[in-house]
C-alpha cells in the first residue's frame, strides 16, 4: 500500500526525520500573515502549532496553503505521529475575517478560496496516514473544527469552546467542510453550530463524543504529547494502515460505481454552492463585523 513506500526508518531515526521536515519547512513562505510551524520532537512525534499572533490563530489563505504543505511533507516522513496546537491560549478562532473582502465577494474567487485553499490544506490532514492528536485549549472555532475534525484523537481544556457561528456573518459552511464537520461533530450538534450559531463547552463536545477527553486547561499540552507518545510507542504500519482503512470505510463507492459522490454533485452541480458570493446578506455579515457592530439582516 501507499504508506509502504513512504515509511522509512525506526524510532530512532530521528536525524532524518528533522532534516526531511525541515526542508519541507524552508520551502514554505511565513512571510505573511500567520503561518504554521512544524518541529520534529522526540521518538518520531512531530509538532505542528498554528500561530496568528493577535488574531487566535485565526487562518489566513497563507496559513491554509502552509497546513497543507506541512502535512503533505509528514505524510513522506517517518513520523509516527503529530500534535496539532494552537499557539498561546487558543486553537484557532475561525478565519481571518479582516483578509475577507479581498476576495469572498467574488464567486469565482470564493470557490477558489474554498476548493483550492482550505479544502486543501483540511484534506492533506485527511490524507495523512500518520496519527494525529490535537491539543485543543481556549478557542476552538470554525476553522479550528473543522482543523480538529481531521485528527484522530482530540484532548481539550475544561476551558475550551466549540462552535462555527458564521450565520453571523452572512455565510454558510461550503459543502464539503460542512460534510466534514457534520460527520465529526454529530449532525444535531453541526445544525445547531451552522443554525443557531450556537456554541459548545468542551463538556457537551465531550458528551457528543467529538473528544476524546477533557482535562484541566494546564495539562493540555502534556496529555496530549502523552497520548501521541503512546501512539508512536506502537507499530507505525499499523497505525497507517488502521487510518488507510478507517479512511475508506468513510467513503464508500457510489452504489453504481459510475456515479458521482453526493458531495461532488452539490459543489459541482447545476446549482453553484459559491453563488451567494454577491449577496447583500454575505456583504452585510462581514461588513458588520469588520465595522464592530451587530448585522442587520
Amino acid at each position: 500500500m501507499a504508506w509502504q513506500s513512504q515509511f522509512h526508518g525506526g524510532l530512532g531515526d530521528g536525524a532524518a526525520l528533522v532534516r526531511r521536515l525541515w526542508g519541507c519547512v524552508k520551502r514554505m513562505d511565513s512571510k505573511m500573515s500567520g503561518e504554521v510551524l512544524m518541529n520534529a520532537g522526540e521518538g518520531g512525534v512531530v509538532h505542528v502549532t498554528l500561530r496568528h499572533t493577535g488574531r487566535l490563530n485565526a487562518m489566513s489563505r497563507t496559513m491554509w496553503r502552509q497546513l497543507r504543505s506541512v502535512f503533505e511533507c509528514i505524510q513522506a516522513s517517518s513520523a509516527r505521529c503529530v500534535v496539532m496546537a494552537g499557539e498561546g491560549g487558543a486553537f484557532c478562532a475561525g478565519g481571518d475575517i479582516s483578509e475577507y473582502p479581498g476576495f469572498r465577494f467574488d464567486a469565482a474567487a470564493l470557490r477558489d478560496f474554498h476548493e483550492n485553499d482550505v479544502w486543501g490544506g483540511l484534506n492533506a490532514m485527511l490524507a495523512c496516514d500518520v496519527p494525529i492528536v490535537a491539543s485543543i485549549s481556549g478557542a476552538c472555532m470554525g476553522a479550528g473544527v473543522e482543523i480538529a475534525s481531521c485528527c484522530d484523537v482530540r484532548v481539550a481544556g475544561a476551558a475550551a469552546r466549540f462552535g462555527a457561528p458564521i450565520a453571523k456573518l452572512g455565510f454558510p459552511m461550503a459543502p464539503r467542510e460542512a460534510q466534514l464537520v457534520a460527520a465529526a461533530v454529530g449532525e444535531t450538534a453541526a445544525r445547531q453550530m451552522l443554525l443557531e450559531a450556537a456554541t459548545f463547552t468542551a463538556a457537551d463536545m465531550l458528551g457528543r463524543g467529538f473528544l476524546s477527553r477533557v482535562v484541566p486547561d494546564d495539562d493540555v499540552p502534556t496529555e496530549a504529547l502523552a497520548s501521541a507518545r503512546r501512539i508512536a510507542a506502537l507499530a507505525p504500519g499499523a497505525a497507517r494502515m488502521n487510518k488507510q482503512v478507517l479512511r475508506a470505510l468513510k467513503t464508500p463507492p457510489a452504489l453504481d460505481g459510475k456515479a458521482p459522490a453526493a458531495i461532488e454533485m452539490i459543489v459541482n452541480g447545476p446549482h453553484d454552492p459559491y453563488a451567494y458570493a454577491d449577496s447583500a446578506e454575505h456583504r452585510e455579515g462581514i461588513t458588520a463585523f469588520l465595522a464592530k457592530r451587530p448585522p442587520v439582516f
